[in-house]
């Protein structure tokens, strides 16, 4: 009995070895009629199903790139006082004269919502201008569900920026910048934010043009242009690379039906630090300016002036005593070059001169009566525009 029962384990070892070799190499041999390796039996139906493996899910996904990203982004809540329209009774001195102003001016609150990223992990935030415009409590939440009251302690109406500061318990988690310039068309991108207050939401693109300017969104524009969806709500979050660096605030979309057409516009990084630097130090974006006012070079002023081409930016007018006045500047004269960099459009001049600190004295190329004039110019610095 004792033989038979250890003939018995010594078959029942071989097989099994047996079926783990055949496992282990030749899978298909023990796979059912009609199911293939990496196939799984449904009620009869054949499906085939992806190995669980970490680089399967990695391949084409920006999980990474989102998680990375996602925690510093925040949705910003505004509210507004307004005054409420009266009821054209109201106006009626006869209605008035047997009610009186009992009724007095109603106000009502307005309510809006945009995106906002963490660009410190002391609280600071930064977003559109256009998000907070007028607002009088600013409320943050951030992605782990803390809400704080905000306050603006800057904003730059001609960049459509701005910067909030919350006073948070702890650290909070903050963007990485990405390197300036670093940016190319075709490019992936996605943009992170709030759209229509459905809540955080992730979408993905490629950078479809750089530079993008004459828009008339704001005074200095060099837009990064992305098909990524952009939406309401979408204002003041975050574009991020493949690797979850920031590379641009969204801010605006080319649309007729108010939703995503594929056109989104992004102020980029470079244009984002430098406002943000500047409003974190001092509270204040402060610019270079000359006192001109220019216009852009058509083919017809081209011909009539006798220039060569249409690029640089022809002075149409000098304000007295600016700058500009000071140095010798006419109206007529065409702007080449500004401290060698070349003047290809008036867009262009208006950011170089901008970039130029006050009390900085630079060199100005221009084209006068056929001939090339070079001026010295103090720059001065830019008024603050008056605000609407």
């Amino acid at each position: 009995m004792r033989r038979i029962w250890l003939i018995f384990a010594q078959t029942v070892t071989i097989c099994v070895a047996a079926l783990f070799v055949v496992q282990t190499l030749k899978p298909e041999w023990l796979a059912p009629a009609g199911v293939s390796p990496g196939s799984a039996s449904l009620g009869g139906v054949a499906v085939r199903e992806a190995p669980v493996a970490a680089e399967s899910r990695a391949a084409g996904s920006y999980a990474d790139a989102a998680k990375r990203a996602v925690p510093a982004v925040v949705h910003i809540f505004t509210s507004q006082e307004i005054k409420a329209p009266r009821h054209p009774f109201l106006n009626d001195p006869f209605f008035r004269h047997f009610f009186g102003d009992r009724f007095g001016e109603q106000t009502q609150r307005r309510s809006g919502l945009g995106s906002g990223v963490v660009v410190s992990a002391e609280g600071y935030i930064l977003t559109n201008y256009h998000v907070i415009e007028g607002a009088d409590e600013i409320e943050v939440a951030l992605n782990d569900g803390r809400k704080f009251k905000a306050k603006a302690i800057g904003t730059d109406p001609e960049s459509d920026l701005a910067v909030l500061k919350i006073a948070a318990d702890s650290k909070l988690p903050a963007i990485t910048f990405a390197a300036a310039d670093n940016l190319r068309v075709g490019d992936v991108v996605l943009a992170i934010g709030n759209p229509f207050g459905v809540g955080q939401t992730v979408t993905s693109g490629i950078v479809s043009a750089l530079g993008r300017t004459h828009l008339g969104i704001n005074t200095f524009e060099n837009f990064i242009q992305t098909d990524a969806a952009i939406n309401p709500g979408n204002s003041g979050g975050a574009l991020v690379d493949a690797s979850g660096n920031l590379v641009g605030i969204n801010t605006a979309i080319y649309s007729q039906s108010g939703g995503s057409m594929g056109i989104g516009f992004a102020i980029p990084v470079s244009l984002v630090r430098s406002v943000m630097e500047q409003i974190i130090k001092t509270g204040t974006v402060t610019r270079g300016w000359v006192g001109v006012e220019v216009q852009e070079v058509t083919p017809e002023l081209a011909e009539s002036f006798r220039l060569p081409s249409t690029s640089g930016a022809l002075i149409a007018g000098v304000m007295r005593g600016s700058p500009a006045d000071k140095a010798g500047v006419k109206p007529g004269d065409l702007l080449l070059a500004i401290d060698g960099k070349p003047v290809t459009d008036a867009q262009v001049m208006l950011g170089l001169i901008a970039a130029l600190a006050p009390g900085q004295e630079a060199r100005f190329n221009l084209r006068r009566d056929g001939k090339e004039v070079a001026l010295a110019i103090t720059i001065g610095k830019r008024p603050t525009p008056p605000r609407e």
